[in-house]
């Protein structure tokens, strides 16, 4: 069986759930949303749909990225939800263990992003072409003996991959990632040690700000 063969680790567990909202947490190893043919139809979006089969999706994480998803349970929230995702006024937080010590304590990565057409799902800096992304990044912690760092990464942006993406530009891949690190580090995890750890939104109904937390396994 090769890496990308892997079963999800466990079920979605739910965080929160009301009129309007649902969030849940989703494991490494399961898509957001249903792919082409019905042996991808197994998704965070068809798992929830089960229990609300109104449940419309919001946003997606990576097949192999676990953490926070929110779905909205009728259109009026999807679309409220959508147009915070859209104007960024969402904030999010996200864990990875990356390859290398990282010397800078802080960081704001600004790199243009892409999708490699002829290597995809890759993305790829492109000055010319590229749509504008941002991530502060900020050191939890160092491990000098595994060549290791633990970052908090705050996405301004939202583009395809652009973590992976710009961990790797900065010279510290994340470790498991098998599509932008080195053998050496893709190979000493089974999966990617990105977690998606906090969310903050504003409820489509009451316009009051809401968080939710599943704390990094790594």
């Amino acid at each position: 069986m090769s890496k990308f063969d892997n079963q999800p680790e466990r079920d979605i567990i739910y965080l929160y759930e009301d009129d309007d909202i649902v969030a849940v947490s989703k494991p490494a190893w399961l898509l957001s949303v249903p792919g082409r043919g019905e042996d991808k139809l197994d998704s965070v979006a068809y798992r929830v749909q089960q229990k609300y089969p109104e449940a419309r999706t919001v946003h997606r994480l990576d097949w192999a990225t676990s953490g926070i998803i929110i779905m909205a349970l009728n259109a009026d929230g999807h679309r409220r939800l959508n147009k915070q995702f859209a104007d960024r006024q969402t904030q999010k937080r996200y864990i990875a263990i990356v390859a290398g010590v990282v010397e800078k304590d802080r960081q704001t990565i600004d790199l243009p992003l892409r999708c490699d057409w002829e290597n995809r799902p890759r993305q790829v800096v492109d000055w010319q072409q590229g749509k504008p992304s941002q991530t502060h990044v900020v050191v939890d912690r160092r491990d000098e003996e595994k060549n290791q760092s633990r970052l908090m990464l705050t996405p301004v942006t939202g583009r395809s991959h652009q973590l992976r993406v710009h961990c790797q530009q900065i010279g510290h891949p994340i470790v498991g990632d098998q599509l932008y690190a080195p053998a050496v580090f893709a190979n000493i995890s089974p999966r990617i040690l990105l977690h998606a750890e906090w969310l903050r939104v504003y409820h489509p109904s009451t316009g009051k700000a809401i968080e939710f937390e599943e704390k990094s396994p790594f």
